[in-house]
């Protein structure tokens, strides 16, 4: 029996480390302008390619670690830097996510290298889930795949919403019902190539958050796609479909086979903040001085630093063992993927609030960059599974009742 350790490896090191490097020297610089500026930050994503950090290589190599560690050490440092740099930086792995979680091999291996590009030709994605109708509700999906047998092409109509990316990805992916009669289980997921007719961006949204990260509606009008943009083929999608229709369980919601890999990455991004948040809060605190002695001696402060501490540590072995629990295939029976998702969450809200109040009226100007992390903070209790939707994942699980 190996010995229990939460020491972390030479190579998990030397890649946190360096991605704390590429986050202070690149990120933390752009990301008040990129945040004022609200678009998406091509120079910073370019500049990420060619550190070979915006690579397939380079998230392979973490989706690949056994411990299922280095993806979300990397995510916690990039967030630590600017979570809306970050977002511009990995939306694109939730498309990857998609593929290949549904894809066949032919189809991950023309797919997924697409959704990067390379260094001198930066390619970015997106994956289309919620619909003005259906956000947590994803079995209510109301865009439309209907097959032309004459064509071999799919027929996608229907409009997305809140999709990171969304209209100026080169590759989308598309969450659509194949059969309404059958909910959630008669769904599939499409590639939609880049330059194809028939799909364009709708509102682009102007956020609280996490500015310099591209969200937008995606609207589709009889948008055609070749047979081979059906993720995992036609065959697999028909055997799935008569499964469905004769009651048999099959594997799922293509929308959650996906979202279930990256609710701990989530969870990383949020400590990212949180962490940030604590460290200035903490490094103001021993600085400030207010009745002639630093404010961090006063036990208000001090304690509100202690328990931010606490929460932002807590909430990173909850993100740990969802993370090797995913790698290592032990099954979430008690959500813990959730579990870890939620707590990083309200912790990063909980912990950059705090920040915000130790520095008081400098914590509510720009001029310092709390704010901005409380209001990119927010976005994590609402995206890829609100809070309440985790407690209900959560409150299934352990219960083993279909609570409502």
């Amino acid at each position: 029996m190996a010995d229990f350790s939460l020491t972390l490896s030479e190579e998990q090191t030397t890649v946190r480390d360096w991605v704390h490097t590429f986050a202070q020297n690149v990120m933390r610089p752009a990301a008040q302008e990129w945040d004022e500026r609200e678009e998406t930050p091509w120079p910073v994503i370019e500049e990420a390619a060619r550190a070979g950090l915006y690579s397939m290589d380079f998230f392979a190599n973490n989706f690949v670690d056994p411990t299922g560690l280095l993806m979300v050490l990397s995510l916690e440092e990039m967030a630590w830097g600017d979570a809306g740099l970050c977002m511009a930086i990995v939306g694109s792995t939730l498309a990857v996510a998609a593929i290949m979680g549904n894809g066949t091999p032919e189809q991950v291996g023309e797919w997924v290298p697409a959704c990067f590009g390379t260094p001198g030709d930066v390619k970015i994605a997106a994956f289309g889930v919620s619909e003005p109708d259906a956000g947590s509700d994803v079995s209510s999906l109301r865009t439309r795949a209907i097959y032309d047998e004459a064509t071999d092409e799919w027929v996608l109509n229907g409009t997305k919403t809140w999709i990171t990316n969304g209209g100026i990805a080169h590759v989308h992916v598309i969450v659509a019902s194949v059969d309404p009669a059958l909910g959630s289980r008669g769904q599939a997921s499409f590639v939609i190539p880049e330059g194809t007719r028939g799909l364009r961006m709708g509102q682009k949204f102007k956020k609280l958050g996490i500015r310099a990260s591209h969200t937008a509606e995606v609207v589709l009008e009889d948008c055609r796609v070749p047979g081979r943009c059906l993720l995992g083929g036609k065959e697999r999608l028909d055997q799935k479909l008569a499964r469905a229709r004769e009651g048999t369980k099959t594997s799922g919601q293509a929308a959650m086979a996906t979202f279930e890999t990256t609710r701990p990455y989530v969870g990383a991004q949020a400590i990212g903040i949180a962490r940030a948040s604590y460290e200035y809060a903490l490094d103001y605190a021993k600085e400030r001085h207010q009745f002639g002695r630093a404010i961090i001696e006063n036990q208000s402060i001090a304690f509100k630093l202690a328990d931010m501490k606490m929460r932002t540590d807590a909430s990173r072995l909850l993100v740990w063992r969802a993370s090797w629990m995913a790698a290592t295939r032990q099954p979430f029976l008690a959500g813990e993927g959730s579990q870890s998702k939620l707590f990083a969450s309200e912790t990063a809200v909980h912990v950059s609030e705090e920040a915000i109040q130790i520095l008081g009226g400098y914590g509510y100007v720009r001029d310092y960059p709390v704010e901005r992390w409380h209001r990119d903070s927010k976005i994590y209790t609402i995206f890829e599974g609100t809070s309440e939707i985790q407690r209900l994942i959560i409150a299934r699980a352990i219960s083993g009742v279909h609570i409502r």
